[in-house]
């Protein structure tokens, strides 16, 4: 199995945004023409910060590293990634393909991958925060759904209540209630059990009492309306 055969992750459904077209292509154009001798790799993963914590014995191989390298340059090609993310699927990764790997040779790959990401210019939290932010707004997610979201794939709390501080609220209830026939969307009749259907969807979804109110006392017209001057939001 080839290195990029093995990196290939698992499709979950929650990928993270993709990454941008052309800060993924000279990402990963820089990390190729990274080219590490066999001595050199040894001394790069003596400098990471858990060194301290690895033996001797658990110094990763050449051939390991050279796993990794391949393994990270595939991943972040692909879309972005958090660096929790990066190092967790590193990680598993690794354990799945080096029968023995003891711990903290597992540590030293995934350290060593983080690392050689960010050296490349291919990690970058905080942008990553912002992409799903946006991308969470045209989904119908609220602040607080995107940033629990974000904290949850290791993001720091302070950069993703950030990021997610974009969001404007209200017009992300409405992409919610035109993706759930909610609200002014509504095809069918209003009834008690309808109306509290469509409050319990929104406060599930993050949204607070006041927005909700505001959408679903809202006519097809004034929705559409602020649907369209929300700009280019939907791009």
């Amino acid at each position: 199995m080839s290195a990029r055969d093995d990196a290939l992750p698992a499709n979950n459904g929650d990928a993270g945004p993709q990454a941008p077209r052309e800060f993924a292509r000279t990402a990963c154009r820089n990390a190729r023409h990274v080219v590490f001798e066999p001595g050199e790799l040894q001394s790069r993963q003596a400098r990471l910060t858990l060194q301290e914590e690895t033996t001797t014995d658990d110094a990763p191989s050449p051939r390991m590293f050279s796993w990794a390298r391949n393994s990270t340059i595939y991943r972040i090609e692909r879309r972005m990634h958090t660096e929790r993310q990066l190092f967790d699927a590193i990680a598993r990764k690794a354990r799945e393909k080096f029968e023995g790997i003891s711990d903290g040779q597992v540590r030293a790959l995934a350290d060593f991958a983080v690392k050689f990401a960010y050296d490349n210019k291919a990690l970058d939290d905080k942008a990553y925060a912002e992409a799903a932010s946006r991308s969470g707004m045209r989904s119908g997610r609220s602040r607080r759904a995107v940033a629990r979201k974000l904290s949850q794939k290791g993001i720091a709390g302070d950069t993703a209540t950030a990021a997610a501080a974009e969001i404007d609220d209200l017009l992300a209830a409405l992409v919610l209630a035109r993706k759930r026939a909610f609200g002014p969307f509504r095809k069918v009749e209003l009834d008690e059990k309808r109306k509290a259907k469509e409050f319990s969807a929104f406060t599930r979804g993050g949204f607070g009492f006041d927005v909700t109110r505001q959408v679903l006392s809202m006519s097809r017209d004034e929705a559409e309306e602020r649907l369209g001057a929300g700009g280019g939001f939907m791009a």
